[in-house]
């Protein structure tokens, strides 16, 4: 996996196209993915602006870059 691009750091404003919708970044780390069992290394985790359920990201590729508010 290829190293993520500057715009990704913990406190960044990204889209998970995936998902559709907008996140904060609160980690870049270490996760196992429970079903596969398959550990990576730089996982981006996000949580919605002010709160909400967290949710992981494996492949950083997948977001985009959104404007800063």
């Amino acid at each position: 996996m290829s190293e993520p691009p500057s715009w990704l750091y913990e406190g960044a404003r990204v889209l998970d196209p995936a998902k559709d919708r907008e996140g904060i970044i609160q980690f870049i780390g270490e996760w196992e993915d429970p079903q596969t069992r398959r550990v990576i290394p730089r996982a981006i985790f996000l949580r919605p602006e002010g709160g909400g359920v967290e949710w992981v990201v494996a492949d950083h590729q997948a977001l985009r870059q959104t404007d800063a508010r």
